[in-house]
């Protein structure tokens, strides 16, 4: 990568947190499915050691958004972008940003479970084995498991596949998987909308334990769940950011009255 992710001391052109306290931040961002502008001009920053929940009714932007942070809708070969997406300084949009690195220090955590074909212990070691990892393996995993909250269930079958853990389990370990390449930030597609209330409840709790080390990134239908887990809530209406702040501001005296109704129901 000839720009480092690691570059210190510059400024995130937001109009929110300063750059030192946020661990990515977005200026003007626009999103276009060919024709169709899914964002429009948002500009948010999301600090680090927190939760960050973004809300809204289906198809306001927010999955959108949050795959526009570690370059994933690159994949997608209609869309186009302008204005920036930083971390630590850097534009994660410049031509010479290598977004195979932006996904290494951005992990992801999908909405389903989506464990590899392998071997628990091989899903946790597959992204530091691709970006050639010459230290103690067992020992990665080992912490990486135990920093999802899931080694002691896990640590006598490490051979058995992924694929037959259930539901809650595998989504612990897809985010075990995502912490294992020692990322900063963490992103979360509704992580929890494909599991019952035990296994909910199981990584919700994860997820107030982890922000010690990671800036996470949730979206979430869930208002309750919002509440519950995170300090900031970001509320979007058709690709526009609407409101943002500490949620328990944003969700008992919200400052505009399209996230009063959101939140009390009355649409979404």
């Amino acid at each position: 990568m000839t720009q480092t992710l690691a570059k210190d001391h510059q400024t995130i052109r937001t109009q929110a947190v300063a750059a030192e306290q946020a661990a990515i931040g977005l200026a003007d961002f626009n999103l276009w499915y060919e024709d169709f502008q899914a964002l429009h001009n948002v500009s948010l920053s999301f600090p680090k050691y927190q939760v960050t929940a973004l809300i809204g009714a289906s198809g306001c932007g927010k999955s959108t958004l949050l795959r526009s942070i570690n370059r994933m809708n690159d994949l997608v070969p209609t869309v186009r972008v302008s204005g920036g997406v930083h971390y630590e300084g850097v534009d994660l949009y410049d031509p010479t940003v290598d977004p195979v690195e932006v996904r290494r220090r951005i992990g992801m955590v999908f909405q389903k479970p989506n464990p590899f074909p392998k071997s628990i212990y091989d899903n946790v070691a597959f992204g530091p084995r691709i970006k050639g990892y010459k230290g103690d393996m067992d020992a990665l995993v080992e912490k990486s498991l135990r920093s999802a909250a899931l080694w002691d269930e896990v640590k006598d079958k490490l051979k058995q596949s992924g694929l037959s853990l259930s539901g809650g389990q595998q989504q612990r370990l897809c985010i075990a998987r995502a912490m294992a390449t020692d990322p900063d930030v963490i992103l979360m597609d509704e992580p929890t909308s494909a599991l019952d209330p035990i296994a909910t409840d199981r990584i919700e709790q994860l997820i107030n334990e982890i922000k010690d080390n990671y800036t996470v990134i949730i979206v979430t239908h869930n208002m309750q769940q919002a509440g519950r887990v995170s300090d900031r809530t970001a509320f979007m209406h058709l690709g526009v950011l609407v409101e943002e702040g500490p949620t328990d501001q944003i969700f008992t005296n919200p400052k505009h009255q399209m996230t009063e109704r959101y939140i009390s129901g009355h649409f979404g």
